[in-house]
């Protein structure tokens, strides 16, 4: 059992091992740093214009399923909507998107204004009597290295020659994303958030494991904080996802360095490292004996056919020659030739006169 975890902790942190292995390691750390309501409150609360955010009652934060949004568009696992409601007492409703983006797109202004389109129409269908719309927020979280630099709203996709008549920008639909670019936030920013542990440290590794060398230069500053998550309720599951994401993003050659950091934070940590290397070592092992697996099927495979070409060839030269049997010199030189070579026997065979004159090269 790995040192300064229990035998039930450790079956967790495995159980949260296994979900994190994934191919799509920056939605997976995204989704389970804030796909709590709570977690998601904090994060806009520091995102949204002060009068906005003020406006909200966060205490009604609530997941709202997009399950009918077309396909195409919530393919991203990291993508987590939400419904509140007004401090006002009216039944005032407004939808919240939160998304992340590791690759700059230039199209997300567009791809929201779907988005928007879409889950307004489902709100028509299941509310039929409604007379409003519900306003759509949507704010995404960039960890793009070197920053976002591209379309942040419809009118940075717009032909500015035609947007340039008067009167023309009242006539076409206005939208713009809160786009949080953590490649400019440097620590103090993310630590003044009111975040909770994990959904901070979330955002560090997102911001800083593509670039090992200031996530290493960085750790110190969130030593404290990943302490907190591994004291807290719950803390060893997602610090286990935390350590997955890092080692599954950053560079292997800086692997030695960081888990010496891991290290550092006692136990209970080392405990979490230690199960990621038993997991790791043990899905190495089963890809390897998976793949030793697929190449002797592929080699039996290969040694069949040609087995089968060859015994073909055989009974084609006894039948055309009425021979009852072949010597040991043909047979040497059936076993002895390349696969190209007994593919000119087999058509040689249909016109040759003589058995010397199948087999001359």
């Amino acid at each position: 059992m790995a040192p300064g975890i229990s035998r039930r902790l450790q079956w967790r942190a495995a159980c949260s091992l296994r979900q994190a292995m994934t191919p799509r390691p920056h939605d997976a750390l995204f989704k389970a740093a804030f796909e709590a309501p709570r977690h998601a409150a904090a994060l806009l609360r520091a995102l949204l214009p002060a009068e906005v955010s003020e406006a909200i009652a966060w205490d009604t934060l609530a997941r709202d399923s997009a399950s009918s949004i077309d396909v195409a568009l919530v393919d991203h696992h990291g993508d987590l909507q939400f419904q509140a409601r007004l401090h006002s007492g009216e039944p005032a409703l407004l939808i919240l998107l939160l998304e992340h983006q590791s690759t700059e797109d230039p199209a997300m202004p567009l791809r929201g204004l779907s988005y928007q389109v879409q889950a307004w129409e489902r709100f028509r269908r299941d509310h039929q009597h409604a007379r409003w719309l519900p306003p759509i927020i949507a704010a995404v979280v960039s960890h793009v290295p070197g920053g976002w630099t591209t379309s942040r709203s419809l009118d940075d996709m717009l032909d500015p020659a035609v947007m340039a008549v008067p009167g023309m920008a009242a006539l076409v639909p206005r939208f713009s994303l809160i786009i949080v670019d953590l490649a400019q936030l440097n620590d103090d920013v993310l630590h003044a958030w009111s975040l909770g542990a994990f959904p901070a440290l979330a955002l560090w590794v997102l911001r800083d494991a593509r670039d090992p060398v200031r996530l290493l230069r960085s750790f110190d500053t969130w030593s404290s904080t990943m302490l907190e998550l591994l004291e807290s309720p719950g803390g060893i599951t997602s610090f286990t996802t935390l350590v997955t994401y890092l080692f599954g993003v950053v560079d292997p050659m800086y692997h030695d360095e960081l888990r010496g950091k891991l290290d550092q934070l006692g136990a209970r940590a080392r405990g979490v490292i230690m199960t990621i290397a038993e997991f790791l070592e043990e899905k190495g092992r089963k890809e390897g004996e998976e793949k030793g697996r697929k190449e002797g099927e592929e080699k039996g495979r290969k040694e069949g056919e040609e087995k089968g070409r060859l015994d073909t060839l055989r009974r084609l030269l006894l039948v055309k020659f009425k021979l009852p049997a072949l010597d040991a010199a043909h047979e040497a030189r059936l076993h002895a030739g390349t696969p190209e070579a007994i593919d000119r026997y087999v058509e040689r065979v249909l016109n040759a006169d003589t058995l010397a004159a199948v087999f001359e090269d």
